[in-house]
């Protein structure tokens, strides 16, 4: 029975009905009542809201008769467009005028604010946001002539006609690879500031686009096992694409939809406003330290609830940027995934660092909570006294200094960050094997199926024009995407060529700092993470970022050679910019084609988007590389003071201390010391807990240790909180209301408002971190006048912690 069916002709609804509530049970055996609808009997409904209780109903019966939708998952099925229009146009004249509208400040702004100590982040949402008007307004303004090509016959339309949906996904996709920073900047400026050496501009700009195209190159690996499943929701992308779905239906004037959109608009702008309370107003509200108002002057209560500078115990933070650790996580991720990066946190802050301090958790007591390098008294080692003339280690100078020391929340943090690695590859060798191989036999099925058929000569021979892997999955998302011809492998290797030839060229002319073997071992260990970590990412939203593994890697490397010559501290950053490239980018290509899956679009419009937006956005970088170094580079190293204290370039400055530490010094040396001797133990711990954990999993299933995701774990424990422990409680809390309760007591509201609401506030801080650089940073810094919420010595009024 239709839900309309039980309401009375004016608008007044029966009584309630035996049997009319209908109860989903979810793949984690949750039951969901959909709809639910509470005081039925004389209660006035809105029409619209009983059409969207009737659509739901009928997604749900319709996917218990159609084995299509019912493959899919809950959340997809209810919050998907299930229908397509192969006629919508994609990639037009108005996709590359709004392209090149949102790609090139992108780009400028994102790799702007890697050299300032604020930065004003470039949010994906405020291209998703203003491109839908911004569409809508071309389509209404631009003449519908058609332009001819001189000499061709081809031509093109400056207006097919209304604003498509499409256009509006293509448009995002190519500003989320375009408009962002790239990870090659950090040799560039190293070697030009510090070491006096100018990488020349086409060989650093073609560097920055080689390390990506690898990267998008990788996502092949992943692609046809992570993409196609419906069981992988990828969590962000279902986010943004609630959004799309959100501004479809608003196209198509649905009252819910429009309804949403004010949802959408009013948490917009009031996290915009909000979040000039926590960071420029009213900064106390960012970190509320219970402890220190119950003892302000006791300096271990102090050290124990500081949320700036001490364990953050029963702190809570009513800051975004505190609380969404990951954006917009607390409303993406997993519950599971939330409470296992709480309690790594609870474990790193609350157990190992009083250990630390209070026990016998190491013997170096300077500096437990920082992350710069130390002398044994404490003091800030000085790394530039400690090399020759051509980079290499001064033995006298580091004989006369002394060992290179570092915190132990450091130490722990560079502990965890190593094992998770070889944990992530013995988890999905373990608890996904099954599901990965299963994945597999089904791509290996595919391909014998479509030769079989070429051979043949049947009508299902079009599998061959690169629409085989959908043909694995008979879900309806797949089934829709059939029609379009897939990507072909050749061109993720004709790619991958590109870049690895530039590489290569670039290296072999001396100009990259690293040698040419170790690009190969940077190609190889990248490939072997991309399956396990975008896997991880898939399921969960939790991105496994490789840390310092790179530049350990290449340390030992360069340090296994006697007398080697590679030895430069730029030599880290390169190889660490192609490694970590090919993971990072791999996972935002596979990201944004999971958009283009559910979407409807055309695969390969997909990867064109992606290409032509990264060749936009890496010159736009390199000028603002040049320009900052031209105007700024003085502030930056530290030679003139900066009046504005904002152009730190302290990521530079940390990339720079692990050149030291890992090409200069060298891992041997580093781990020699006690503090630091048990880092390299890390691997095999990383590599057996979770083949242990398997074991128990097999033997008392009833425990559900497969939740329980050792190398989310160790991400959580490998983070270096430092001077930031708020903000985790008020995540757990958060995250408890959004992804348990209203998911499982609220679905209806929850399936409506939750990805909505997230996109808003996300994009609402990004839009208020651009507003208070604008207006109190850009040009002369305006700072708030100093008063009882904004105190001088301790926001949070931690007035003993500085005593401690």
């Amino acid at each position: 029975m239709a839900i309309s069916d039980i309401f009375k002709r004016k608008g007044r609804l029966g009584p309630r009905q035996e049997g009319e509530t209908t109860v989903i049970v979810t793949e984690d055996h949750v039951e969901v009542p959909v709809p639910v609808i509470d005081k039925l009997d004389g209660t006035t409904v809105d029409e619209e809201k009983i059409k969207v209780l009737d659509e739901t109903a009928a997604i749900e019966h319709e996917s218990h008769e159609n084995p299509e939708i019912a493959a899919l998952p809950l959340q997809v099925r209810q919050l998907i467009n299930l229908t397509d229009d192969p006629t919508l146009p994609t990639i037009t004249f108005r996709y590359f005028v709004l392209s090149a509208l949102f790609v090139i400040p992108g780009a400028f702004l994102s790799q702007m604010s890697y050299f300032r100590t604020t930065k004003a982040p470039y949010s994906v949402f405020f291209v998703q946001i203003a491109c839908h008007y911004a569409g809508h307004f071309l389509a209404r303004t631009l003449p519908t002539w058609t332009v001819r090509v001189p000499g061709t016959n081809w031509g093109f339309s400056l207006n097919p006609g209304a604003w498509s949906i499409k256009e509006h996904v293509l448009v995002t996709v190519t500003a989320a690879s375009g408009a962002t920073y790239n990870l090659g900047y950090a040799p560039i400026v190293l070697a030009e500031l510090w070491y006096g050496y100018r990488i020349p501009p086409t060989v650093a700009i073609f560097f920055m686009l080689a390390i990506v195209w690898i990267g998008y190159a990788f996502a092949a690996l992943a692609r046809n096992i992570l993409l196609p499943d419906p069981e992988y929701i990828w969590p962000q992308a279902l986010m943004q694409t609630t959004l799309f779905e959100t501004f479809r239906k608003t196209d198509n004037s649905s009252r819910l939809a429009k309804r949403q959109m004010k949802v959408f608009f009013f948490a917009l702008l009031g996290m915009t406003l909000w979040q000039f309370l926590p960071e420029y107003v009213f900064p106390f509200t960012s970190s509320l330290a219970f402890l220190c108002w119950v003892a302000p002057r006791n300096p271990v209560a102090n050290f124990i609830g500081s949320g700036l500078g001490g364990m953050g115990f029963l702190n809570l933070s009513l800051d975004w940027s505190n609380i969404n650790w990951n954006g917009s996580s607390i409303m993406l991720t997993p519950w599971w995934t939330q409470v296992i990066l709480f309690l790594a946190f609870a474990f790193n802050c609350w157990v190992l660092i009083p250990a630390a301090k209070w026990g016998n958790l190491g013997s170096f007591k300077h500096g437990i909570m920082t992350n710069t390098l130390m002398l044994g008294n404490g003091t800030t080692y000085p790394t530039t006294k400690v090399l020759t003339p051509d980079f290499h280690l001064n033995q006298t100078a580091y004989e006369q200094y002394g060992p290179m020391y570092m915190g132990m929340q450091n130490v722990w943090a560079t502990f965890f960050d190593y094992a998770k690695l070889p944990a992530a590859i013995t988890w999905i060798a373990t608890f996904g094997f099954s599901q990965i191989s299963a994945n597999l036999r089904k791509v290996w099925e595919t391909r014998k199926a479509t030769k079989a058929a070429q051979a043949a000569g049947t009508s299902t021979a079009d599998q061959g024009q690169g629409r085989g892997i959908h043909y694995a999955y008979h879900d309806r998302l797949n089934v829709i995407q059939r029609q379009y011809k897939e990507i072909p492998q050749w061109w993720y290797l004709a790619l991958f060529l590109a870049g690895f030839l530039t590489l290569i060229v670039s290296i072999a002319c001396g100009y990259l700092f690293i040698p040419i073997w170790t690009l190969f071992v940077a190609l190889a260990s990248a490939a072997v993470f991309i399956i396990p970590f975008a896997w991880l990412y898939a399921i969960s939203n939790y991105q496994l970022a490789t840390g310092s593994f790179n530049e350990l890697m290449y340390g030992y490397m360069v340090h296994t050679k006697a007398g080697s010559t590679h030895q430069h501290p730029c030599g880290p950053s390169v190889y660490g910019a192609i490694a970590g490239d090919a993971w990072y980018r791999a996972q935002y290509m596979l990201q944004d084609q999971k958009i283009g899956h559910y979407m409807h679009i055309p695969p390969r419009e997909i990867f064109f988007s992606q290409i032509f937006g990264t060749c936009m956005g890496v010159p736009i970088n390199y000028a603002v590389i040049r320009w900052i170094m031209d105007t700024k580079g003085d502030f930056i190293t530290g030679k003139k003071a900066d009046p504005l204290n904002q152009w730190t370039g302290q990521s530079l400055r940390n990339s720079n201390t692990m050149g030291i530490q890992y090409a200069i010094l060298g891992p041997k040396r580093l781990f020699a010391e006690a503090e630091m001797a048990p880092l390299p133990w890390s691997f095999l711990v990383g590599a057996v807990i979770p083949p242990i954990l398997y074991v128990l999993h097999r033997c008392f299933p009833r425990l559900r240790i497969d939740l329980w995701n050792v190398s989310i774990f160790f991400g959580g424990l490998a983070v270096f909180y430092g001077n930031v422990s708020t903000g985790y409680t008020s995540a757990l809390i958060g995250g408890y209301i959004v992804m348990y309760w209203a998911y499982r007591k609220h679905f209806e509201v929850w399936k409506r408002y939750n990805y909505l609401v997230a996109a808003a506030f996300d994009a609402g801080f990004n839009l208020n971190m651009l507003l208070i650089f604008f207006f109190f940073g850009a040009g002369k810094q305006v700072s708030m006048p100093a008063w009882w919420g904004n105190n001088g010595d301790s926001v949070e009024r931690c007035f003993a912690l500085k005593k401690w």
